[in-house]
């Protein structure tokens, strides 16, 4: 076989790692250039930084590599089209080489002019002629690859001995002995402190502290020094936003300089507006750490009053469930059009780094998102989260109505209405009776009418005064809206609902983004796009870096009051003690944690959409006492479970009700349900009111028509879980009306199961990553038959004792049957 037949013919090999080194690589040796043999590979060209830095964290020989000599060829030249030919050549040689600075050592002759300093510290340390390289050749024949030539994979000199790291023993003591440079890591930490405000001084004195309290230097990160430090505060403090006094110019100028910040960038064109998404290195590890089987969530129209252009935010949840920006996209709107080709390039950009990357849920807050878009890229589920429409509907509702009494009765009705709608019972005509009822509360009304109510109804009432003869008559006209009408109600009955958690954290995320974004004091600078983009690269990732930093706490006294990185209302609300909650009829009192003297009122404290009287409330976001007030009673089992469990449990009964059409379908069925008992088991306390030995029966009855007002009636009242799935006559293999494909089919949504992975932290406080990241294993009918839980009219019976930690079932599994 041809050399490039052979080479060619290699697989391309892309390992599951944020970076990966030559020893996670399968080597193959081809017939090179006068008769040697080259050890070679091929992989992904996005991936050659990947590596590099993998090959540069060489434990036994800490190194880094740079860019010994490069060759482009231009974009525009033509050229023909060779089964050899090179797009791009990159010699990437270790930074202790090639030439060797030592006495005695070989200097190239272009690098003649080096004049040896009187100390013996700088270069004799980092030039030591190491002689180990590689080279990367980007093949016009397959421009996606880089064919990846390593022959000298030691770090030796030309006489075969070590030159650096701890194999070389004249290096002891210098800091040959470590890589040249400090890590990655420790280089984002010195930015983002500097960004934030922390000075060089107090930077080098934490620094010095956490060295010696480890006894000494033991890599390159220790020996970090106070000129360096003082170097990048230097460049901070002289950078510019305005490259160019023209915005799209000045644009253009810096997504050209920070391409490795850039996943897409479109210009104005007479047909397609202004699109630029950003993301970071470190964006695009969170993403693929916390997003990979867990939820992607988008916080959109962010800055629209403000802001020259809106930002569009992407965020994940930690294990903590705190959101983290992991993209944001900045464009003058967000038109369903546009959204497929920046998504397919975050995508695309994840998948080249993992393959097996996957999101369980992706989140959104508008309507008018692009669900097609979402579902075809991401192949997820999709949710809705209520967060931002409550949070205008309760800012409002104090701003125009000045007794909380009222405002209470308001909020209850307008609560009850949405989740008469999420539940499938409900219609937008409930919004034109609420509005008939509260016509006192006329401010609040012209508000609602306003703003709210053509993106919740169907129909838009307006009346017209005309004349007749003497007669002023008033005529109401009633008009059917358009497609762009009634979104909301639309998406609610669609679309699952979000948790409040997840609406906690998304909150705490947006007023997080406030206070670090809007906080100039020049308030012309918002409307420049560099600028923006600009603080968002800069100052507003160092603080969201930070706060994933664990050492963070001891720069607490240089806090800021940007530097917000508490806890969101709903982990606040864990830690109040059920005792200081005291629920008398319909409001109840919390004690404050911070002074124990105050007590706040929380009034309808059953309800979701509850008002509370602290400072937090009245600005219309969740407060912990609301959330610990649900829960409460919740616990009490004197509440009904919220919508996003409702929506859960049916969905699982749902799928019980599958026709028994192929025994897989039952087998998938009855092991989630199983599994769900297991960790329900596993997660209540003795506190809840429930007995830890409950049995799942599961009858063999023939199909027969469930209708859904049934079904909605029989999900209201389970307690707390899954209750409901215990009782025989609700678990029978019935044929759930239209539901079911709802559930797993209708145009390949799959959404009520997507809120199955989402949903469980609602009530239980359980993960939704560690739900979604199950084995994708399937709990066999066999295994239940050899535990001998059939009974003797030939029904299931599965009880606690049974083992089903070790077989569950995945979502994905359930998604595909």
């Amino acid at each position: 076989m041809a050399r490039w037949d052979q080479i060619l013919s290699l697989p391309v090999q892309s390992p599951p790692t944020l970076e990966f080194s030559s020893a996670e690589l399968v080597w193959s040796k081809v017939e090179g250039w006068r008769d040697n043999i080259d050890r070679v590979a091929l992989i992904p060209f996005a991936r050659v930084d990947d590596f590099v830095r993998g090959e540069s964290a060489n434990k036994e020989c800490p190194t880094r590599f740079h860019v010994e000599a490069r060759r482009r060829r231009p974009a525009e030249s033509t050229y023909k089209p060779k089964v050899d030919g090179i797009l791009e050549y990159i010699l990437y040689w270790c930074s202790f080489g090639p030439d060797d600075h030592r006495k005695g050592g070989v200097v190239r002759p272009s690098r003649t002019t080096y004049v040896p300093k009187k100390k013996p510290s700088g270069r004799p340390n980092t030039k030591r002629g190491c002689t180990c390289h590689f080279i990367v050749k980007r093949l016009i024949a397959e421009p996606s690859v880089a064919l990846i030539i390593y022959n000298q994979d030691k770090h030796v000199d030309k006489k075969g001995l070590p030159c650096h790291g701890p194999q070389d023993k004249k290096s002891a003591g210098t800091r040959a002995m470590y890589a040249p440079y400090i890590s990655e890591d420790l280089r984002l930490r010195v930015l983002s402190l500097l960004y934030v405000g922390v000075s060089v001084e107090t930077i080098m004195q934490r620094h010095n502290e956490s060295v010696e309290k480890q006894g000494g230097p033991c890599n390159r990160d220790d020996l970090l020094t106070h000129r360096y430090v003082r170097r990048q505060e230097r460049s901070i403090r002289r950078s510019t936003y305005e490259l160019d006094t023209d915005d799209a110019v000045s644009i253009n100028m810096w997504v050209e300089s920070h391409q490795n910040q850039v996943f897409f960038y479109e210009n104005f064109s007479d047909s397609d507006p202004f699109v630029l998404g950003i993301q970071t290195e470190w964006q695009l590890q969170q993403l693929i750490r916390f997003g990979n089987h867990g939820l992607l969530a988008s916080d959109s129209k962010f800055g629209t009053n403000k802001l020259k252009y809106p930002i569009r935010s992407l965020v994940v949840f930690n294990s903590d469930n705190k959101a983290i920006p992991v993209a944001w996209i900045i464009t003058p709107r967000f038109a369903s059009g546009d959204t497929l080709r920046w998504m397919r390039a975050l995508y695309n950009r994840v998948h080249m780094k993992d393959p097996t990357w996957k999101l369980a849920g992706f989140i959104v807050d508008d309507p008018s998102a692009d669900i097609l878009a979402i579902r075809e890229v991401f192949q997820c589920s999709v949710l809705i989260c209520f967060w931002r429409v409550r949070h205008a509907w309760h800012k409002n509702l104090i701003k125009k109505c000045s007794e909380l009494e009222t405002c209470a009765v308001i909020a209850k009705r307008l609560g009850q209405a949405v989740q008469r709608i999420c539940k499938g019972d409900g219609t937008a005509d409930l919004f034109e009776e609420f509005m008939e009822e509260f016509v006192d509360a006329a401010d609040f009304l012209d508000y609602f009418k306003a703003i709210w109510y053509p993106r919740l109804g169907e129909f838009l009432l307006f009346s017209k005064t005309v004349s007749v003869g003497t007669n002023r008559i008033v005529i109401a006209i009633r008009l059917k809206y358009t497609s762009e009408t009634g979104l909301w109600t639309s998406a609610l009955r669609s679309l699952p609902l979000a948790s409040q958690e997840m609406c906690s954290s998304m909150e705490y995320y947006h007023n997080q983004l406030k206070l670090r974004l809007l906080n100039e004091k020049e308030k012309c600078v918002y409307q420049r796009a560099d600028w923006l983009v600009d603080k968002l690269g800069t100052t507003v990732h160092s603080y969201f870096w930070l706060d994933e930093y664990s050492g963070k706490d001891d720069f607490a006294r240089y806090w800021k009051d940007e530097w917000m990185s508490g806890l969101t209302a709903w982990q606040k609300s864990l830690q109040i003690p059920d005792s200081d909650v005291l629920i008398e009829g319909d409001y109840s009192k919390v004690v404050d944690q911070e002074d124990r003297h105050k007590v706040h009122v929380v009034w309808n404290p059953a309800s979701e959409y509850a008002l509370c009287d602290c400072n937090w409330a009245k600005m219309g976001n969740l407060c912990e006492h609301i959330l610990k007030s649900i829960k409460c009673l919740r616990d009490k089992g004197s509440n009904t479970p919220s919508v996003s469990m409702f929506q859960y449990m049916q969905a699982l009964v749902d799928m019980l009700h599958c026709p028994p059409h192929d025994s897989l379908i039952r087998d998938h069925a009855l092991s989630l349900a199983v599994w769900v008992q297991t960790q329900l088991n596993a997660q209540l306390g003795p506190g809840s009111g429930q007995s830890k030995r409950q049995a799942l029966q599961l009858t063999t009855a023939k199909p027969d028509v469930v209708t859904a007002s049934n079904r909605t009636h029989t999900l209201v009242n389970v307690e707390n879980d899954l209750t409901e799935l215990q009782h025989p006559s609700s678990a029978t293999c019935n044929l759930s009306g239209g539901k079911i494909d709802r559930v797993a089919t209708q145009n390949g949504t799959r959404t009520d199961i997507g809120s199955a992975v989402e949903h469980p932290s609602v009530e239980m406080q359980t993960s939704p990553v560690s739900i979604s990241a199950c084995a994708s294993q399937l709990f066999s009918l066999d295994g239940i038959t050899s535990a001998n839980v059939f009974d003797e009219n030939g029904d299931v019976m599965i009880d606690e004792e049974l083992d089903t930690t070790n077989n569950i079932p995945s979502a994905d599994a359930l998604l595909q049957i």
